[in-house]
């Protein structure tokens, strides 16, 4: 090619994409940067030819590499560069940094291969709102070990959704080169799903421009996806040192790279635009420098829980929890435009596995998507609806499976909102069944409750069969950040308050999610006793045989959300009864009875007597069936509260 043909545009903005990544490496030798720095030198023009050449109304989703791309689509150098040098001032605060950006439709994370489906999500989103918008997400050759990408091309493939996946192949992942840990032709992985394929390459830019522009007008013509593999070579390391390819072999290619070629055939112009875009950044940093940090008490306000102390007789409801729960999906799916439901199986006539979804996809057959055994392309898919403005119900079938999807609950959908300094919210809503007493063994009985709680920014939440659950499914409607919900089993098939125990007193107070007391009727309580979920259900009939056979007089308290717990009422409830009980279907170690009694004994010191009930770590060999072994049953926990406070 003729280099004096070449585009001079394009060749000053790949240029200035080149500068700012050679300067953040000088400023990491200088210890001036926040974090680490992953370049993309070598690799500036495909962000041009993507990234680049996108309408303003599409997005773009990209990984730890990912400050050619964010430059090529926003244009917004300085706000990259006041973000990685930490400044309030950048583009997310300093808070991002390198690998985490956010800005007028450009989203990042370093998370390998878990941006894919949030961006399939988010580009579903724009099918659904018929805007006419696309995106791209980027990934790497070494992305293509990655699980979560071949569920999400097998969904964007069977729903048509408007995705550009654009493959960056600079023949390594990390230092590991692409020989040692990749099979197959990468391009056919993707026609194996029946999704349109390109191929072309940095070091033809003019080219690489036109095959660019033909797949993302595939896209948005034909509403299908496109997967984009793009051969490359990144002339730095990895990160910021440590390069163990062959110096031969990058020499190679650093004569074959564009910009090098440039300035040695046309090093006038070369000269001048280096010249004039050195100086334009360095003049920024120079000002940056000066600029201030982001005050962590500007930022972040420490919010105090207190529980309400109005109490609302807690009222019995003839109907089933799963009747209540559908008829509440039945309303909200016809009249909240926003709102969109996922999950395996959950088609009518079938409805799901525990019959939830029933209807629901007569009644809006293109707000529910019945999708592939892909809890963790679920997930994320229902995070970049999210993150699109809508509100995504996800199901996971059995809450065993939930621990598949772990990767998009903790490293996206909690964390959006935080690392891009509350520039996006993600209120996406995941739903499971969990819990035993129905012999479905360890795969479909299993109580991982506490492997979701404390992660920050998401609330936990366990039904109940005291209140409706539509009035927690409510406050969940308006939540504006991830919520995940737990629905027993065994509670599905019950009606609100179907037993209540005589000589109690029934209600909940007014929170937003609300607390359930269950209370002596004539006297004061002499037993703290609290337990959540389906665990709630099992003592709350034994509340009268722990009277008659202890002569304690017991305070049942239920929370609705385990991950914040009501110490106040719990407190208030000890401060008369000085014993407590804590009963989960969960083991004990590291469980949320464990953070429970912290906190109390952070509050109260120890004056209370306390005790845990929880499932067994490991079998009887005495006892013969397998729940009774681990489930905490009637005679094991009157038993241990004889024994621990009689």
């Amino acid at each position: 090619m003729q280099k004096e043909l070449v585009n001079h545009k394009l060749i000053k903005e790949a240029l200035t994409i080149r500068t700012v990544e050679e300067k953040f490496l000088s400023l990491f030798s200088e210890g001036k940067l926040n974090g680490t720095v992953h370049t993309c030198v070598g690799q500036e023009f495909s962000a041009l030819a993507f990234a680049g050449q996108l309408k303003k109304k599409d997005f773009i989703f990209s990984n730890h590499r990912c400050h050619g791309h964010y430059i090529a689509f926003t244009g917004d150098v300085r706000g990259l560069m006041a973000e990685l040098l930490g400044k309030e001032s950048g583009t997310c605060g300093g808070i991002g940094s390198s690998q985490h950006l956010c800005n007028n439709n450009f989203y990042s994370n370093g998370i390998q291969g878990g941006i894919v489906p949030v961006a399939a999500g988010y580009a579903l989103g724009n099918k659904l709102k018929q805007n006419d918008a696309i995106g791209i997400v980027f990934i790497g050759d070494g992305t293509l070990g990655e699980g979560t990408l071949y569920e999400t091309m097998n969904i964007i493939s069977k729903w048509q959704i408007p995705l550009m996946i654009v493959c960056e192949n600079n023949f390594y992942a990390q230092s590991t080169a692409q020989e040692v840990n990749l099979a197959g032709d990468i391009r056919q992985r993707a026609a194996a799903f029946d999704i349109q394929t390109f191929k072309g390459n940095t070091w033809d830019p003019e080219l690489l421009m036109q095959q660019a522009k033909e797949a993302i007008n595939y896209v948005r013509d034909e509403i299908k996806p496109v997967f984009f593999l793009v051969e490359t070579y990144r002339l730095n390391p990895h990160s910021k040192g440590d390069d163990d390819r062959d110096p031969k072999e990058i020499n190679e290619f650093a004569e074959k790279d564009f910009l090098n070629i440039f300035s040695k055939d046309i090093s006038s112009y070369y000269n001048i635009y280096h010249e004039t875009i050195n100086k334009e950044i360095n003049d920024i940093v120079d000002v940056i420098l000066n600029e201030s940090e982001l005050p962590i008490d500007k930022y972040y306000q420490e919010r105090v829980n207190e529980n309400s102390d109005n109490w609302l007789p807690a009222e019995p409801i003839n109907k089933r929890q799963v009747e209540l729960l559908n008829k509440f999906f039945r309303e909200k799916i016809t009249t909240e435009e926003n709102m969109v439901f996922l999950g395996e199986d959950i088609l009518s006539p079938y409805g799901g596995a525990f019959k939830v979804a029933k209807d629901l996809s007569f009644l809006r057959p293109d707000r529910v998507f019945s999708t592939p055994i892909s809890e963790s392309a679920i997930v994320g898919i229902s995070n970049g609806l999210a993150l699109n403005g809508f509100k995504p119900f996800a199901e996971i079938m059995f809450g065993d499976f939930v621990t598949l999807a772990f990767d998009q609950i903790v490293n996206h959908a909690s964390k959006f909102h935080h690392m891009f300094n509350k520039k996006a919210n993600c209120p996406v809503v995941v739903r499971t069944p969990m819990g035993g007493r129905r012999g479905y063994g360890p795969t479909h009985s299993q109580t991982l409750d506490k492997f979701l709680v404390g992660i920050d920014n998401v609330k936990t939440v366990a039904l109940n069969t005291f209140i409706d659950p539509v009035i927690i499914y409510e406050s969940i409607l308006k939540e504006q950040h991830p919520v995940l919900v737990i629905e027993n089993k065994t509670d599905y098939g019950k009606k609100i308050l179907h037993h209540p125990a005589k000589n109690f007193i029934y209600e909940r107070n007014e929170d937003e999610f609300p607390v359930v007391r269950v209370r002596p009727a004539v006297s004061f309580p002499t037993l703290t006793i609290v337990a959540y979920g389906g665990m709630a259900d099992t003592v709350n009939s034994l509340l009268n045989d722990i009277f008659l056979e202890t002569d304690l007089k017991p305070e049942l308290i239920v929370p609705s959300i385990i991950s914040q717990l009501p110490v106040d009422v719990i407190a208030a409830s000890l401060n008369k009864t000085s014993r407590l009980v804590v009963i989960e279907e969960g083991s004990a170690y590291a469980g949320i009875g464990s953070e429970l009694i912290a906190q109390l004994a952070e509050r109260m010191g120890n004056s209370f007597k306390v005790k845990r009930i929880a499932a067994h770590p490991v079998p009887i060999p005495s006892v013969k069936s397998l729940e009774h072994i681990v489930l905490p049953d009637k005679e094991r926990i009157i038993q241990e509260i004889k024994v621990s406070f009689v």
